[in-house]
């Protein structure tokens, strides 16, 4: 009796042992659908009753805001940047987020802005507006309900660049930046609004959808085929070499624009502009071009970061930017399951960027074509930090 007692507790604990290595190997396999189940709002998006709507005649409705918006002066940039952040929100409440949302605000603050918005401080006014974006979880699934989410964001950025245009941009030339999630809801702003208007493309120093995917075939404006052409469009998604994954997800799960206002799955390749050539072009862009990367994260606000250069070599291949693995320990991802699928904490191609928009902008503003603002564009202007009220 003593052996088949022994036999039966030992048995007992070793399928009690099993069964622990079973949860705990599920919870590591199914680990992201966990968490990705915990970010559902678990409401159709038909039913669901949408966050206040922003106001964008006050400050509390835009992320970044010069001092004085209204006016300018000599001392002033001589263009404005009106910028469409990426997600920020992660989910769980609601399929879009409330703009006062304090983590969603706590991310544009010490990731998106020092990383993303900071290539273009020194010649640009910035306007970047809160507004209901989708949630994280949206970006993760193709259900309708997400797709709706992305369409209704929409809504938010083209009234807030409407109310830049009416009550601050006063003839003045702009580049329209817009980051994932705000690179789409960028392109169909420019596929709306700018595309027909004459005046509007003259103004238009250039656009920049980062890490979004935009038809090679059908762009809402011509792709950047040279370093110094203005007017033109600079998009974008990106893999680094041997991320098969990754390059397989962005064929198969990127939504583009269709038939105006439909999301639908990316046919044939994306436009892809290549940072360090400043060029639409599928030629190898070797290391020793890269103008400089950095981890900007938690950067004081107008201050410059330092920039590392020849971290990356790039080359277009099948509509994708294929990167080389950069050597600082600075790039490599951190932070939350959430965050590591937001964007990244460092910019790859700041000082590209950085150098591309000042090229394009020095062209726009010496072409005797280019139509002249109500004052005259201050000159002289090219070091000077960006005025801002940074809302804590």
């Amino acid at each position: 009796m003593a052996d088949v007692s022994r036999r039966t507790r030992l048995w007992l604990m070793g399928a009690a042992l099993l069964l622990v290595g079973l949860v705990i190997t599920s919870a590591v396999v199914w680990r992201d659908d966990i968490l990705r189940t915990g970010l559902d709002p678990k409401e159709p998006f038909q039913t669901y009753e949408p966050p206040t709507v922003p106001q964008y005649g006050q400050r509390e409705a835009w992320s970044l805001l010069p001092a004085q918006p209204q006016t300018w002066g000599d001392d002033d940039p001589p263009a404005d940047v009106f910028f469409v952040g990426p997600t920020s929100y992660d989910g769980g409440g609601h399929w879009n987020g409330p703009i006062d949302d304090p983590g969603a605000d706590q991310f544009f603050r010490r990731t998106v802005g020092p990383n993303y918005v900071g290539p273009f401080v020194r010649m640009g006014r910035v306007f970047a507006p809160r507004y209901r974006q989708a949630s994280l979880y949206s970006m993760l699934t193709l259900r309708d309900d997400a797709r709706e989410a992305r369409r209704f964001a929409y809504g938010d950025v083209r009234e807030a660049f409407a109310h830049y245009l009416s009550a601050y941009n006063h003839g003045r030339p702009f580049v329209i930046v817009g980051v994932e999630q705000g690179g789409t809801l960028a392109a169909r702003l420019l596929a709306e609004v700018v595309a027909d208007d004459p005046d509007l493309s003259r103004r238009l120093v250039a656009a920049y959808l980062i890490e979004t995917a935009v038809p090679a075939d059908s762009p809402p404006i011509p792709l950047c085929r040279r370093p110094e052409e203005t007017g033109c469009l600079a998009a974008w998604v990106s893999a680094y070499e041997g991320d098969r994954e990754r390059a397989q997800m962005l064929r198969d799960r990127s939504l583009v624009w269709s038939n105006g206002d439909q999301l639908v799955n990316l046919q044939g390749p994306a436009a892809c502009y290549n940072p360090l050539l400043g060029a639409v072009s599928e030629v190898e862009a070797p290391a020793r071009l890269a103008k400089g990367a950095t981890n900007a994260t938690n950067l004081e606000w107008g201050a410059r970061p330092a920039l590392q250069t020849r971290q990356v070599s790039a080359t277009c291949e099948a509509g994708i930017l294929r990167v080389t693995r950069p050597r600082s320990a600075a790039f490599r991802p951190t932070g939350s399951w959430a965050n590591r699928r937001k964007m990244p904490g460092y910019n790859l191609f700041y000082g590209d960027i950085e150098a591309s928009y000042e090229l394009r902008l020095s062209a726009l503003l010496s072409d005797p074509s280019f139509p002249r603002a109500a004052r005259p564009i201050p000159r002289g202007a090219e070091v000077q930090t960006l005025p801002v009220r940074r809302i804590d």
